[in-house]
């Protein structure tokens, strides 16, 4: 199994490649944590301070305005989650949802979303694990990011709905006790912070790419076969050609 550490905004695309191909083990650069914990303490400071946020303390959407007490921040962010979980269809493949882990640990290391460690490092343990939340590829309108399906991600973070490790299908409670993992609670932001993002987009656009990549790849290898097979003329192909037509690259 690769090891992969990563820093944020420093994704590779052979980095991207292999996290959807293959299971992988990945650590954070300890660099991201600082930033984590201080957009935390910046949360913490809001609340304390008996300010209106949108998101921290105050309901979404319409309820906008709708102040949130204290003792039901918690309850607010979960809500969030179960109510937007409601995705249809068949499930996103296991290179999908990985990738989607990934560039949401990307995200959120950046130190801007105000989440603990602990949802960080909980999405990381599901990748080292290859626990893969059951994400139906139905149900984002992209309003807000991919709400939906990344509200399902999120259900496997708190021990709730489904997922699969190695193949076979878990409840996410029973998934996280067989790894030694525990469910997290969601704090005041975090449940919009991980569902407020394009990293289903993301994840198939990146497998849209790779597999681009590997035909454009193939096309080459057979279409270069073809023409040594036909023993046909290696002229067309000359560089001085192409470097007049100013494009990058054989046209």
């Amino acid at each position: 199994m690769s090891i992969l550490n990563i820093t944020p905004r420093k994704l590779t695309f052979a980095q991207l490649r292999e996290v959807y191909r293959h299971p992988v083990t990945v650590s954070l650069d300890d660099s991201a944590y600082d930033k984590i914990e201080q957009s935390q303490q910046a949360v913490q400071k809001i609340i304390a301070q008996d300010k209106s946020a949108y998101g921290i303390n105050t309901g979404f959407g319409l309820l906008a305005k709708t102040r949130i007490s204290d003792d039901e921040l918690e309850l607010l962010q979960h809500n969030l989650i179960v109510s937007h979980s409601v995705g249809t269809g068949k499930r996103l493949p296991d290179g999908v949802v990985r990738l989607i882990l990934l560039t949401k640990v990307a995200s959120l290391a950046q130190g801007v979303s105000g989440v603990r460690r602990v949802v960080v490092d909980g999405l990381l343990d599901l990748i080292n694990h290859n626990i893969i939340p059951h994400i139906p590829e139905k149900g984002s309108v992209g309003a807000s990011g991919d709400l939906a399906p990344l509200s399902h991600m999120t259900l496997t973070l708190l021990g709730e709905g489904l997922c699969y490790v190695g193949g076979e299908q878990l409840t996410a409670k029973d998934a996280l006790k067989n790894a030694g993992l525990s469910p997290i609670t969601l704090a005041a932001k975090e449940g919009l912070a991980l569902i407020n993002g394009t990293q289903v987009s993301t994840a198939l656009a990146l497998r849209g790419y790779f597999h681009a990549c590997d035909l454009l790849a193939s096309a080459t290898i057979t279409g270069s076969m073809s023409i040594d097979a036909a023993k046909g003329s290696s002229a067309p192909f000359d560089p001085r050609i192409h470097e007049v037509r100013g494009h990058h690259g054989q046209t």
